[in-house]
């Protein structure tokens, strides 16, 4: 099988954790060099991972001519300038949220790249976990019945700490909103498959004092008129954590416990409805406990890569287009006006 030769560029943090390892295991694609600016790092990444080369500078790296697309896991204040530099070589781009530092920024980089006829996707791997999958499947059989509610959870213990860039609006664009509450907003929109037309949120730094967000909580209100709510936290202790992923309908409810995340797991619990049901004056009705989905878990980075190769090698469609990116960052960049000017905003 022909194998996607890729150059990584940030190739440490979430591309070492996760994204590396998951590549290895994609049978079409292939680690071909690696980039970060440390030169002992970057040796040292080279070695762990078997590419044949390791840089400290992604214009070398992109001007090797053996790579055929680029995975970028750089700050964020670097990826616009970067995955401008990779289409000007004819490089395709599989690039991490966000694509830049705002939305008007993300979309002219995305309109640059189609200009110059290189595919760039963004790098939405929780699409690719077994329960959202099944989720998704779900509600478009119209299992649930017409979606009316959701909500999701998804935090992270961030104290203050010298060099995280996460921590430093100016390159990183937002907090836990933009860092984690990005996963979340494109999840609803993606397994409902509608979009957001309303939003109002609370952006706050309440316990730490870096000048990102550690506290969100955003409602959003969906075209088909459902009421969603995303809470994300960055001073919330991971012992104390639930990731959680529900959606609530006129026929059902699905449950997803631990869902999202890096890794693809959890619980999902499902109740679908056979029979119409009246009204209860009583409302003393006992919670009923569905049925648990069996889980078909993988590696949620190895499906990704393996996506995108084959939408470059083949040809086909991506399956997560940075432009769907791009339009979460408005939504997220909505939020924090709203939570700035308290008002409700159209998307």
């Amino acid at each position: 099988m022909k194998k996607l030769h890729f150059g990584i560029i940030g190739a440490g943090g979430i591309a070492d954790r996760r994204t590396l390892p998951g590549m290895l295991l994609a049978n079409n694609a292939e680690i071909t060099a690696v980039m970060e600016i440390a030169p002992e790092l970057a040796e040292k990444l080279r070695q762990k991972y078997g590419a044949k080369r390791a840089y400290t500078d992604a214009a070398a790296l992109l001007d090797d001519p053996e790579i055929e697309a680029v995975y970028i896991a750089s700050p964020v204040v670097f990826h616009a300038a970067q995955a401008k530099a990779a289409a000007d070589r004819g490089k395709h781009i599989l690039i991490e949220k966000p694509v830049a530092m705002t939305a008007a920024e993300g979309e002219d980089v995305v309109n640059y790249c189609e200009s110059k006829g290189v595919k760039i996707a963004a790098g939405f791997m929780m699409r690719f976990g077994s329960h959202i999958m099944a989720m998704k499947q779900a509600v478009a059989e119209g299992r649930i019945g017409q979606v009316v509610s959701g909500y999701t959870q998804f935090t992270a213990f961030v104290p203050p700490a010298s060099g995280n860039w996460r921590l430093d609006k100016k390159k990183s664009g937002g907090g836990a909103l933009m860092d984690m509450g990005v996963h979340c907003i494109d999840l609803l929109e993606y397994v409902t498959g509608t979009r957001i037309t309303h939003v109002a949120s609370f952006d706050e730094t309440v316990t730490f004092d870096y000048d990102v967000e550690d506290s969100s909580t955003a409602l959003l209100r969906m075209e088909n008129g459902a009421q969603c709510v995303v809470q994300t936290n960055f001073n919330i202790p991971d012992e104390a954590a639930l990731w959680r992923f529900e959606l609530f309908g006129t026929k059902g409810r699905l449950l997803g416990d631990n869902v999202i995340g890096q890794i693809d797991g959890g619980t999902l619990n499902a109740l679908y409805m056979t029979a119409d049901t009246g009204y209860d004056a009583a409302q003393d009705h006992a919670v009923a406990k569905g049925e648990s989905i069996e889980g078909h878990f993988g590696n949620m980075y190895t499906r990704e890569i393996e996506s995108f190769a084959d939408s470059v090698l083949s040809g086909k469609p991506l399956l997560v287009p940075a432009s769907d990116a791009v339009h979460v960052q408005k939504v997220i960049e909505l939020c924090y006006r709203s939570s700035e000017e308290k008002k409700i905003f159209t998307v």
